[in-house]
């Protein structure tokens, strides 16, 4: 009787210990799921030119805030000339972040040649200078460059949601090689969930860059860079998801800057894996102050399969709430 007992309790010990870890695991599994936060800035070049303040109310917000984001992510043109100058004035207004939330950068046109915008070669000296290798290849989540001791195109990791994630900065009018290389690194890490980050790849009428289209402007062929061929050759949005977008199932996201007009955009297209990529341009430039400090953030539920979106100014404390820039992307398959 007396050793009946003794099971039944060791029993009973085993279950409850089991229940405890299942409950352990569930509250586990929530909080591993639980949603996170981006945040794009996109085309700052008018700041580092004649608003410096801007600039600083956007990094000083997401340093206050830096507890509820997972990731920054800027889009380029970082600068409007390239110059000295306006060089320093943005490492000011970017360093308000180090330490506090992790971020991650691209050369626009405006970053790179001579004066900036004309992008007639990719000599990056002032963007390396003034963002160096030395500094940010020690920054949280850094993973790699396409040319050791630059940062003209990198990439980076981070956890959230429940999953991995893979971040790819791509230069302005990226090179064959690039792109071959950027397939390279997203081909060794297939169970992260990928995002493209580059300066110029959707338009403002939700459509990819493309050279061949006469009512784009603004697409890398038209820029000095043009000149280069064979794997130093550009490309503009639609040879990048011919060539890299689309060939990849576990890409998900594609941010971009550069262009004017409405300087807004959404696409959805269907990889050829099945696996549907989201392309999200926001561009402010044009807007008073050069964009009055609006900056783009997105609200990643993993476990309902939502990314909500919402285009705020820290400077102005306004949020713009028209469907362009306040949005809900519903049935996302993370």
């Amino acid at each position: 009787m007396k050793r009946h007992l003794t099971v039944i309790m060791r029993t009973s010990f085993y279950r409850r210990w089991a229940f405890a870890l299942l409950a352990v695991a569930l509250m586990s599994s929530c909080a591993a799921k639980k949603p996170f936060t981006l945040v794009l800035l996109p085309d700052t070049q008018n700041y580092s030119m004649k608003f410096p303040e801007i600039f600083k109310a956007q990094t000083q917000w997401i340093a206050d805030n830096a507890d509820s984001i997972a990731f920054v992510l800027h889009q380029g043109d970082i600068t409007n000339n390239n110059n000295v100058e306006q060089w320093e004035i943005a490492v000011s207004a970017l360093k308000l972040m180090d330490g506090k939330v992790p971020y991650c950068f691209v050369a626009g046109n405006h970053d790179f040649g001579s004066n900036g915008g004309a992008a007639n070669t990719r000599e990056s000296e002032l963007f390396n200078q003034y963002l160096p290798y030395e500094k940010y290849s020690k920054m949280e989540g850094f993973g790699g460059a396409f040319e050791e001791g630059k940062m003209d195109n990198t990439w980076y990791t981070f956890n959230a949601g429940g999953l991995k994630w893979l971040i790819l900065n791509l230069e302005f009018g990226p090179r064959d090689k690039v792109l071959a290389w950027a397939g390279d690194v997203i081909a060794a890490h297939p169970k992260h969930k990928v995002i493209i980050n580059t300066h110029a790849y959707l338009y403002s009428d939700s459509k990819r860059m493309d050279g061949s289209n006469p009512d784009h402007k603004w697409v890398p062929q038209k820029y000095g860079i043009s000149k280069l061929q064979g794997p130093d050759a550009a490309n503009d949005g639609e040879m990048m998801w011919n060539k890299l977008v689309s060939k990849y199932p576990n890409i998900l996201f594609v941010f971009s800057g550069h262009v004017l007009n409405s300087g807004l955009g959404r696409l959805e297209s269907v990889g050829e894996n099945g696996n549907t990529v989201y392309q999200i341009l926001a561009n402010y430039q044009m807007k008073e102050k050069g964009g009055n400090g609006f900056l783009r953030i997105m609200h990643i539920d993993v476990k309902n399969g939502k990314a909500s979106v919402k285009s705020y100014s820290p400077y102005i404390d306004e949020y713009k709430t028209d469907p362009e820039n306040q949005f809900v992307i519903e049935n996302v398959r993370f």
